[in-house]
């Protein structure tokens, strides 16, 4: 068990979301970097979608109220466990009285506290993901608060080896264009509709992360996106990933609260592969776009597929040596 230190908002209870729900009208929540919520979990031998907490502002504290395995994955936010330095993408064995801080990143922007066994919160239409809008799952549905207490599913010490660790997503998965990170995008259904100046100035140019973004929808800023004649559409589904663009022509991208329906005309959407690299990008930042295929984004889910299977190789080569 783990109690909240810090008066930092915003910090959530998520796993990898709520699917099969659209219909109702629930949307599908969940971390929004899967990969490092993810690796996390192998870390610890837990199940790769169990819940951990997600943390979106800095520095970032807590007490373990109880010995508890934990590791920390995601931004690169100068952990320290009593002072004492935690290298990234770790796995430690901690101990009762102990208190973990995170500071602000060097790179990323979001954190992934995972507890062995995962967090344990009540399971709502199957996930614990926290849905912020609806005020359900995660810690009765709302942000986490200082004095808040939170219990891991395995607590205790450890039987399985730890103090170890293993190479981030943004180093074995690289993606960038002139330095500037990048995101693979799938042209959407009114692309075309767009003129065809706009539809370049999309692909050549930097795009900022607003102030105006959270965990529903990143508002973009860069050239206006201009169609080739008004549209009107009615209200359809979306889903995580797609891109519309409102009259001003500044594009917004469905983040992992977004809503399940809209009616604003789609430009593309963010492969699901790469949707993790957009949650670490940092508001204020800039990103671009690379446009790709169907088969290529399918090979992408496959390369972070293979990411994940090396990670849990490598994890199994390491607590087979220690025991050996």
């Amino acid at each position: 068990m783990i109690e909240i230190l810090s008066a930092t908002a915003l910090a959530t209870v998520q796993d990898f979301g709520r699917f099969g729900s659209l219909g109702q009208g629930v949307g599908t929540s969940g971390a929004m970097d899967h990969l490092a919520l993810a690796l996390g979990n192998l870390l610890l031998g837990n199940p790769e979608d169990a819940a951990a907490i997600e943390i979106p502002l800095f520095p970032f504290e807590v007490r373990l109220v109880q010995d508890c395995a934990f590791a920390v994955t995601g931004a690169a936010c100068d952990a320290t466990l009593d002072g004492q330095p935690l290298p990234p993408n770790w796995v430690y064995q901690g101990r009762e009285g102990q208190v973990l801080n995170l500071g602000y990143p060097t790179s990323g922007s979001r954190a992934y506290l995972c507890l062995a066994g995962g967090v344990d919160v009540p399971s709502v239409l199957g996930s614990r993901s926290t849905q912020l809008r609806g005020e359900f799952g995660g810690l009765e549905g709302r942000a986490l608060q200082q004095g808040d207490r939170l219990a891991a599913l395995r607590p205790g010490i450890s039987p399985l080896p730890l103090d170890f660790g293993v190479l981030a997503p943004s180093l074995a998965l690289p993606l960038q264009v002139d330095g500037v990170p990048a995101m693979r995008v799938l042209p959407a259904a009114e692309y075309e509709r767009f003129q065809e100046a706009s539809r370049a100035a999309f692909w050549a140019g930097e795009w900022k992360i607003t102030t105006q973004s959270n965990r529903y929808g990143y508002r973009m800023e860069g050239e206006a996106l201009l169609p080739i004649a008004p549209m009107e559409i009615r209200s359809h589904g979306i889903v995580p990933g797609v891109i519309q663009v409102p009259h001003g022509g500044q594009p917004i991208i469905q983040m992992r609260d977004a809503q399940p329906s809209g009616g604003y005309p789609k430009f593309g959407s963010v492969i699901e592969a790469d949707l993790w690299r957009l949650g670490q990008a940092p508001i204020g930042g800039k990103v671009r776009f690379i446009q790709c295929s169907y088969e290529e984004a399918v090979d992408a889910l496959e390369s972070n597929r293979h990411y994940l299977r090396e990670v849990s190789r490598l994890v199994d080569l390491h607590r087979e040596g220690v025991k050996a």
